[in-house]
């Protein structure tokens, strides 16, 4: 046994203490169960969690950093706490068809829930062990709520690595609602083999809908469970490994020898270093083995090469202590791929900050950091801002060095764009944060206070802001209903890439549903509440791509579930269409393009309406009037198109046209009257109103827009990386 030790799976565990109970978001209702796990974490059903969070129960989106209410059942007290999803397996079909599973379905695979708390470290109740389910086995499950004469006692009846079916005794309790995400216990074996995922209910009368009376026909006190087995082959395969193994320093790591010296030079007493030691031990969530001797130099260093937060947690300790030590351990931890920034502490102080923000301002976090570190490549949005903040935390500096050679770290530059947005409180409490953390890392304060002037500047213009923020998506066909997707956000200083897949193919109904995910954050965050405009860059031979009647709901065959809607992308924010490839085909026309666009005001608008009209008629009268800064096109489809390329070509900046043409389109006449600058808007609610009153409004109007003071993303160059 080493000196430092952490509460790891134990035999000894109590099984029922081991239930956690998931609760409501809001309120202390158990919606289902969960069970310990190493390292303060804990398992449960993906579905209990949608539940706790009000989400239908096979919703596949992650939930983001939305925190979970949990109770801690421990030997003497039961305490209340929040969690946050470290590890997402959405529930799948398992026949593998596509979609999510329904309750009819009786199985599925997935649906598994990683949670870490965010609370102090829990020691009161060590993980219990896992062995793999076996036909046979007697085991005890616990509700949800962890009282004592909730078990339950089942046998397993079948098991094929994926499902585990078990039968209930006759008597005693049986198996039911909020059972979801409790621990299978075997009696035998003294450690869990699986946790409950569903139960085989009686048939409904097909009439009321109510349970059948019951017949000895009926199965009877049947569930299924997903098994040890899967669990961690499914974990595993979602990066959660280290829940299965104590993890071991790098015999190679570069900073091990270094700071084995480092600590003998610094703690050579043995007093000194179990001081030290015990307080590094406290701030992790370690207990340690012996207070009479001290560890050696080589396990202290293992365990900072080991636990993220410790070598902070230590040049914490030693900042008061010993400050002339915490320059060379910094200097050293950075020449491993292990060690954070912050300490436990920090990071606990600044996560609860950042829960207090109001909701706006939390959703704009991704557009904080993109202004506060220009030069960093796009940082993750999926996981919300765990994920964010695990991103900024392996930063090492902002790429401004100062002549000491000591960097703010990205991290506390995006902290101080922050408060620069926050209400007084808040903002008072995050600067005293970073504040505290650069005096630990040795930083100056003036490097700190240079960074928080550039924040208040752009804080100052973002305020003065009053365009929309748009977002640019480029789409290309990989097949029949697949396309690819490239998605930059510009919020006011030019486009920066998000993280998503540009190699994965996607349908419409997926490709609707990561757009929307992109634009609903940016409209939560619009301090204004405008809505951002989704800008499409097309080929030539896509510009009647029909993206804006993408839906992110009900396109793949299946019903719309009862509070779910379509989410059809034209409808809810403006869309327009860009064609780079027309665009800049003959440079020779970008000075119209610009004098245009510089007359955009104007609203002078040209139609071409004549069926007899050709290419030579169109540029003659583009060349003739250069100060028309819109076309509206009214004609068939097939000169419709060769009219609209080549008003492209020429350089004009704003085109409108119907895809659904039926001599005179109702869209142009509606639309054109609208001023230009807010034809985006006006053409989103035409498209709104054509889901209301087709009959009504039964044009299918596009609009290109070509902006000439914005910059165009770069499609082929990388994204410059962080530098440092």
């Amino acid at each position: 046994m080493g000196w430092f030790t952490k509460a790891g799976p134990s035999a000894a565990a109590d099984p029922r203490h081991c239930v956690v109970s998931v609760l409501k978001a809001a309120g202390s209702e158990s919606v289902g169960a969960g069970v310990l796990l190493p390292r303060d974490h804990l398992l449960t059903c993906a579905h209990v969690v949608n539940d706790a969070l009000g989400r239908r129960p096979f919703d596949p989106r992650h939930p983001g950093d939305h925190t979970v209410p949990v109770a801690l059942h421990g030997l003497s007290r039961t305490v209340r706490a929040y969690a946050r999803i470290a590890h997402w397996v959405p529930a799948r079909r398992r026949d593998g068809a596509p979609g999510i599973p329904r309750a009819e379905d009786h199985e599925w695979l997935g649906d598994l829930a990683v949670l870490r708390l965010e609370s102090e470290p829990h020691r009161d109740v060590p993980p219990p062990l896992w062995l793999p389910m076996a036909i046979g086995q007697s085991l005890r499950a616990w509700h949800s709520s962890g009282l004592s004469h909730t078990f339950a006692d089942v046998r397993v009846k079948s098991c094929d690595q994926a499902v585990g079916y078990v039968d209930g005794d006759a008597t005693g309790m049986a198996i039911g609602p909020s059972y979801s995400g409790c621990p299978l216990w075997s009696v035998g074996d003294n450690a869990v083999v699986g946790i409950v995922a569903g139960h085989v209910m009686p048939p409904d009368d097909p009439v009321t809908g109510r349970p059948l009376p019951y017949s000895s026909q009926h199965i009877a006190r049947r569930s299924w469970g997903i098994p040890w087995q899967r669990i961690e082959a499914e974990l595993r395969a979602a990066g959660a490994a280290m829940l299965f193994e104590a993890p071991e320093p790098d015999p190679d790591d570069p900073a091990s020898e270094l700071l084995v010296d480092l600590l003998d030079r610094y703690m050579p007493a043995s007093g000194l270093r179990i001081e030290h030691a015990r307080a590094v031990a406290e701030h992790c969530g370690y207990g340690v083995h012996d207070l009479l001797s001290p560890p050696t130099t080589e396990e202290f260093a293992a365990l900072l090469l080991t636990e993220p937060r410790a070598l902070a947690a230590l040049t914490e300790v030693l900042r008061r202590r010993e400050p002339a030590a915490v320059p060379p351990l910094l200097a050293a931890g950075r020449m491993s791929q292990v060690p954070r920034l912050l300490s436990p502490r920090e990071h606990r102080r600044l996560t609860r900050y950042l829960d207090e923000l109001p909701a706006p301002l939390r959703a704009r976090l991704p557009e904080v950091a993109r202004a506060a570190l220009p030069l960093v490549a796009a940082p993750p949005t999926s996981e919300g801002v765990k994920g964010l903040l695990e991103h900024l935390e392996c930063l090492t500096g902002d790429s401004r060095t100062d002549a000491d050679g000591l960097r703010v770290p990205g991290l506390l530059r995006v902290v101080e764009y922050l408060a620069a947005l926050a209400p007084p409180p808040l903002q008072v409490s995050l600067r005293l944060w970073t504040m505290s953390v650069v005096g630990r890392l040795g930083i100056p304060a003036s490097s700190l206070l240079e960074r928080r002037t550039d924040a208040e500047e752009w804080a100052r213009a973002v305020r003065e802001r009053t365009a929309p923020v748009w977002v640019t998506a480029r789409v290309e066909r990989a097949g029949t209903d697949r396309y690819r997707l490239r998605v930059w956000c510009d919020e006011g200083s030019g486009p920066r890439q998000t993280p998503l897949d540009a190699e994965t193919s996607r349908s419409g109904a997926e490709a609707a549903h990561e757009l929307l995910g992109v634009l609903e954050s940016l409209y939560r965050a619009a301090p204004d509440g405008s809505r951002p405009v989704l800008e499409l860059l097309v080929g030539r031979d896509e510009l009647n791509l029909a993206v804006d009647e993408w839906g992110m709901a009900g396109t793949d065959g299946d019903p719309l579930e009862p509070d779910e809607l379509p989410g059809v992308l034209g409808a809810e924010f403006p869309v327009v269409v860009t064609c780079p490839e027309l665009l800049h085909r003959h440079e020779r026309f970008h000075p119209d393009w610009r004098h245009r666009w510089r007359l955009l005001d104007s609203d002078a608008l040209l139609t071409f309406d004549d069926p007899a009209q050709g290419r030579s008629e169109v540029y003659g009268a583009l060349l003739a009037d250069k100060d028309a800064v819109r076309v509206a096109v009214d004609v068939p489809p097939r000169l419709r198109d060769e009219i609209v390329q080549t008003c492209l070509l020429m350089g004009v900046p704003v085109v409108m046209w119907d895809r659904e043409w039926a001599d005179r389109s109702h869209a142009l006449a509606r639309l054109s009257p609208v001023p230009v600058r807010t034809l985006p808007e006006g053409t989103r609610a035409y498209r709104a109103m054509t889901l209301g009153s087709p009959h009504q409004y039964a044009g299918r109007p596009v609009l290109a827009w070509s902006d000439a003071d914005r910059s165009m993303p770069r499609l082929q160059l990388a994204e410059p990386q962080e530098s440092g």
